[in-house]
């Protein structure tokens, strides 16, 4: 796995900004999510934060869990305690933008979608890979990828695996803002601070009536996910899936 998870605050005014730092590639597992939790929670209990970035210390936004190496035992011996924490995230009562100016993929798209709202640029890659991987989609996304961008649209992505560019994902609406890279933080702090303006206690109440029962139907979908994930970790298609991705080559999958 690489190296230990940084999550850094930093405030500027109500606005909380966190960052995810973990070289090279913002990998994510257990600790990772249970860390996130964590953190959100302590900031809905910080009446002075209204809004919140969420931010990337390295060039990836999140390139999803590590199947290579260690970490594939890890996640996928058994991904519970993952989703038990990652569940937790949707029940964060501030608004979240997410700062994407790198790779989402896989777990990290489901973390993207945590946010309300996402600003992107055309540099940036997003896809749900797990069909290509040879396993059936986690972190809720089920249900939060095709509330996004319709059942139409994640379906798509969700078949293929194909990466799209920033500029696509805002066409579909899986973004919210579409901005020169240089520009993503900067962006994504301008519209948290214009959320921030505004009166929090209506905001926040608005925002619980908007997702009212939300978490509950993402947290159910997951354990839909979760169960079938467990007999496809244990498959030879997963195994031939996450060597060709390692290899740089087409899977062969055998149905089995």
């Amino acid at each position: 796995m690489s190296s230990a998870a940084e999550i850094h605050v930093t405030r500027d005014g109500h606005v909380a900004r966190v960052v995810l730092s973990r070289p090279p590639h913002n990998f994510v597992d257990a600790e990772v999510m249970r860390r996130l939790a964590e953190t959100l929670l302590a900031l809905d209990h910080d009446h002075h934060c209204r809004a919140i970035v969420l931010a990337s210390g390295v060039g990836a936004f999140c390139a999803g869990a590590d199947f290579s190496g260690s970490g594939q035992g890890e996640v996928a011996s058994d991904p519970a305690a993952f989703y038990t924490h990652a569940m937790k995230l949707y029940r964060n009562r501030k608004p979240i933008v997410a700062a994407v100016a790198g790779a989402a993929i896989g777990a990290g798209l489901g973390l993207a979608l945590v946010a309300d709202f996402r600003v992107t640029c055309a540099e940036a890659r997003f896809s749900a890979n797990f069909n290509r991987l040879g396993f059936h989609p986690g972190f809720g996304l089920s249900l939060t990828l095709p509330r996004l961008v319709g059942e139409q649209q994640a379906a798509l992505l969700f078949y293929t695996g194909r990466r799209i560019t920033g500029t696509e994902a805002a066409g579909i609406g899986l973004a919210d803002q579409l901005v020169a890279r240089d520009e993503v933080d900067a962006s994504a702090m301008a519209l948290a601070q214009e959320i921030a303006a505004s009166a929090p206690l209506a905001v926040e109440t608005t925002r619980a009536t908007l997702r009212e029962g939300l978490a509950d139907r993402i947290a159910e979908v997951n354990q839909h996910e979760l169960a079938i994930q467990r007999g496809q970790f244990r498959s030879e298609d997963f195994r031939e899936g996450v060597a060709a991705m390692a290899g740089r080559r087409a899977p062969v999958f055998q149905r089995r």
